[in-house]
């Protein structure tokens, strides 16, 4: 189901899909046109609490050059909750993606994936071999720092809501001041209105299902015990961007540079002054983005 929808950042059109257990899902799409319709189109995915916004000014940037479908995962943004909580997991968010590739009949894909978004870009390479042509890894990895965990686990889930838009950025703000420590109240306010909504009482709240959290309440919720190398290597010979946010608490500089080592065309940019996780629009990681889609398969 497709309605086409324009803003003043890009032309996008709303896609709704099924998932295997039955979750209607969406995505946007920029840029579907004939001239980019023979490119592998660039599939964008957010991080675990984050939705769509997130790649509302680098979505239709990279639209200039091709097909662009940014996915929201099920429970965030305009994607339904899940019925079973236990399914806000990688496996089944890779279940989902790959129906949606069914769905709009998409042979090979690059990615551009944050965090959740990079672990779900690695099982694809995995999982689906030979379709991915290239991806970006935003401040995430095979090996993830437990401090940063912890400190995702503590918040994810909870708090309230709040009056105002503004005093949902001071909110967000204060709880996320180590990560973004040169932001002022505007960059706050454009990130707390990526990641929040209103309530139908005005009230501003997140905008994800906080059930997204169960998992995570697990005992080694889904990420110890689990050697993600193999994964990440078979993205094999395609071009690989490794973002890391120069303050990162979960993608270790170390192991980043691991990572870069590891592939052939793997290239590793630092983007100074932000910690987990760089939100693409800053200048070095854009300038870094530009470079590795210009080395994507032009069909």
């Amino acid at each position: 189901m497709i309605s086409v929808k324009q803003d003043s950042l890009g032309d996008w059109s709303d896609h709704y899909w099924w998932s295997l257990d039955g979750v209607r899902l969406h995505a946007r799409v920029y840029a579907e046109s004939a001239h980019t319709e023979l490119a592998p189109p660039i599939l964008c995915m957010p991080g675990l609490a984050r939705n769509a916004r997130d790649f509302e000014l680098l979505a239709p940037h990279l639209a200039q050059g091709r097909r662009v479908i940014v996915v929201e995962f099920r429970g965030r943004g305009d994607s339904a909750y899940a019925k079973d909580p236990m399914t806000y997991v990688p496996l089944t968010y890779v279940q989902d993606v790959v129906a949606l590739l069914d769905d709009l009949k998409i042979d090979r894909f690059a990615t551009v994936g944050t965090s959740l978004g990079g672990l779900v870009s690695m099982l694809l390479a995995a999982t689906q071999p030979g379709r991915l042509v290239g991806a970006v890894l935003n401040d995430v990895g095979p090996e993830l720092e437990t401090a940063g965990l912890d400190r995702i686990r503590d918040y994810i889930g909870s708090g309230g809501s709040q009056p105002t838009w503004m005093h949902a950025a001071r909110a967000f703000g204060e709880l996320n001041a180590a990560v973004y420590p040169g932001y002022e109240i505007h960059d706050w306010l454009r990130l707390t209105k990526r990641t929040h909504r209103l309530t139908a009482e005005g009230r501003v709240v997140t905008d994800y299902d906080k059930q997204i959290a169960a998992p995570l309440r697990v005992p080694h919720g889904g990420d110890a015990g689990v050697d993600l190398w193999p994964a990440y290597r078979a993205l094999g010979a395609v071009p690989v961007l490794i973002l890391r946010g120069a303050l990162s608490d979960i993608l270790a500089r170390a192991a980043a540079g691991k990572m870069a080592a590891e592939l052939p065309r793997a290239r590793l940019v630092e983007v100074p002054g932000v910690g987990h996780a760089p939100t693409m629009d800053e200048a070095e990681a854009l300038a870094a983005i530009d470079a590795w889609a210009a080395e994507l398969p032009a069909a």
